[in-house]
């Protein structure tokens, strides 16, 4: 059961974990501290690391264009890091507040996933390792958001080291994702070219060493889910997200 709950809880922290990153919450913030226009989602979620150059975010990012940061992050560092990170955190607090109302039990459904988190192995996941070490929101609601947050890259962290095993780059696995190809990477600021070479590129088993990441990524969450909840806590966490999943908005 762990692996299919894995595979189940998949696309719910996907979702309520990075819905934020592109809502008019994050948007409002970021013109409330000074940011240019659709940045505080590249500079807040980097800055957690302190300033890194644009080539290294693009490589932690993966999905996006290295023009994307070479053109966006030098116009942020005005914004101190730690100033980027509460607006980033601030973001994510106003949209779970917004979005979480009608969520039943959100701080048993919180400390369940913080058991998670804190439970997991954060050695090569940068991201994840530098985002557990900041303290949360106060407010329950905001909170919870923050646990789906930092669940969500984990997952991502061990996803794109399951890509690389396999011998898959993030932008292949782009491509032949279901819930990817041409429209996601032209969502992402590719541009129709540089989408079509990379489709272009991509090795014909790039689906089926795909899967196997898939695959290796569920079975490292399920081991995680295992080692941190008893079977009844893994029922219940399963119950309470499969529960907001139905009432978010």
């Amino acid at each position: 059961m762990t692996t299919e709950m894995a595979r189940e809880i998949r696309p719910i922290t996907q979702v309520w974990g990075g819905k934020f990153m592109t809502s008019p919450e994050l948007a409002e913030v970021e013109q409330e501290v000074g940011l240019p226009e659709k940045s505080l989602y590249l500079r807040g979620r980097s800055a957690v690391l302190g300033d890194p150059p644009p080539g290294v975010v693009a490589d932690l990012f993966g999905i996006f264009p290295a023009w994307l940061f070479d053109y966006l992050l030098p116009a942020t560092a005005a914004v101190p890091s730690g100033r980027a990170v509460e607006a980033y955190v601030e973001a994510l607090s106003r949209w779970s507040k917004n979005h979480f109302a009608g969520v039943g039990d959100a701080e048993r459904l919180t400390a369940l996933l913080q058991t998670v988190i804190d439970g997991a192995d954060g050695s090569g996941l940068a991201l994840f390792a530098g985002w557990r070490r900041v303290a949360p929101p106060a407010d329950p609601l905001a909170r919870l958001g923050f646990a789906l947050m930092v669940l969500r890259e984990y997952r991502g962290g061990v996803h794109f080291a399951a890509l690389r095993a396999v011998g898959v780059t993030v932008g292949e696995a782009v491509v032949v994702d279901p819930e990817g190809g041409r429209a996601r990477l032209l969502r992402t600021a590719w541009s129709p070219e540089a989408a079509d070479e990379l489709i272009a590129r991509a090795r014909p088993d790039a689906s089926e060493r795909w899967r196997r990441a898939q695959a290796l990524t569920d079975e490292r969450m399920a081991e995680l889910l295992g080692a941190t909840l008893s079977a009844d806590e893994r029922v219940e966490l399963l119950t309470l997200l499969r529960a907001l999943d139905v009432v978010a908005s």
